[in-house]
């Protein structure tokens, strides 16, 4: 196959570059969703209207809405291999921190919670009714996002990496939303005093541990989901999907029942430790498939000249080849817009179905120019 040939077969199968549509009256998908993130947002102004705890609510909007820009920029960061558009991303972090957060988890939780505690009684309940509720209703809460994407775009939702970028939007989403939920709560179980105070204690403790949280739980979960339902039969494997899956589970369960694990101060740190190197294990594995679109697409583009063989594996590889390239230019900064660049000519090919367009040879030139630079 041709370096042209292989880079139209990688636009077509990745989908990258097609758009994202959200209105499609004619797809079932569509009213469900409507009807999730409706009845969350129903739940959630009912909720928050009382209007008792107005100081602690803004306050929390506003600490975890200053949160949510860094994870945002180091989300964007990841979304780097056949990128997922904009705006289903955002019908992802919807659902997670509307839908899956306050018309599924919340009356779920509350439910299972009671009957943990009539089934264990009151001390089995604190110790472990939180483990034993949350890493099933919120995980699958949050992957019906997931499915009802995979309803809305079945184009550009094909993989495990697709499954993986989603749903740390998903989780993220329900992250924050859950946060504010928490700060609420926090003031009415002490009758309003310190209002701001203890949103700034609860902003804290959650900011700290959200690194570890439930954008990590879904990002694995769904990656898992992914591999299990298995966009094409290249990217099914159903045996190592379930594990993925059961994994995010165990990390939330241990999360969630820290207490009753006990294990001391030191225990937190390595269950972090375990999580963030599975989550670059699962990343890894099941960006492949993007790794090796990413370099079919870019392929013409080297036989022409504009990118050398090192900008190439650096561009289409993980943190090991973008290191290696910032050694090889003696520049980090040189490096880092070279990669911007290149994978910015990427997007502009696949956006342009390997034609060439304006778009396409603005980029391209900026890659020469700095190349040249």
């Amino acid at each position: 196959m041709s370096d042209k040939a292989a880079q139209l077969a990688a636009i077509e199968q990745s989908g990258w570059g097609q758009p994202f549509r959200f209105f499609q009256p004619h797809n079932l998908a569509f009213w469900v969703y409507l009807v999730g993130v409706g009845g969350g947002a129903l739940t959630m102004v009912r909720y928050f209207g009382q209007g008792f705890y107005t100081p602690a609510l803004t306050g929390g909007i506003l600490l975890f809405g200053l949160y949510l820009v860094p994870c945002l920029l180091l989300l964007r960061r990841q979304n780097r291999y056949t990128a997922q558009p904009g705006g289903l991303l955002a019908a992802a972090f919807a659902w997670g921190g509307v839908a899956a957060t306050f018309w599924v988890a919340l009356p779920a939780n509350s439910a299972l919670l009671e009957i943990w505690t009539k089934l264990g009684g009151t001390a089995f309940a604190s110790n472990w009714a939180a483990g034993l509720t949350a890493p099933i209703d919120e995980e699958f809460a949050k992957a019906l996002g997931l499915v009802l994407l995979i309803g809305l775009a079945p184009r550009l939702v094909r993989g495990a990496y697709d499954g993986f970028i989603i749903g740390a939007y998903l989780g993220l989403g329900f992250q924050v939303f859950e946060d504010v939920l928490y700060v609420y709560n926090g003031a009415a179980q002490s009758f309003g005093a310190d209002q701001l105070g203890s949103s700034l204690q609860i902003f804290v403790l959650r900011g700290v541990t959200g690194i570890v949280s439930h954008a990590l739980f879904s990002a694995i979960f769904c990656a898992g989901l992914m591999w299990v339902l298995g966009g094409d039969r290249a990217d099914r494997d159903v045996v190592r999907g379930v594990l993925t899956m059961l994994a995010a589970m165990v990390f939330h369960f241990a999360w969630d029942d820290m207490t009753g694990l006990g294990g001391g101060v030191w225990l937190p740190f390595v269950l972090a430790a375990v999580e963030l190197t599975f989550l670059f294990y699962v990343l890894r594995h099941a960006a492949r498939r993007e790794r090796a679109w990413t370099r079919d697409l870019l392929g013409p583009e080297v036989e022409a000249g504009v990118l050398d063989p090192a900008l190439l594996a650096a561009v289409s590889g993980l943190r090991k080849q973008r290191k290696a390239y910032r050694k090889h230019v003696h520049s980090r900064r040189a490096a880092r817009h070279r990669l911007a660049a290149a994978s910015d000519l990427a997007r502009e090919i696949a956006h342009a179905g390997g034609q060439e367009t304006g778009r396409v040879a603005h980029a391209r030139a900026e890659v020469v120019r700095l190349h040249r630079s």
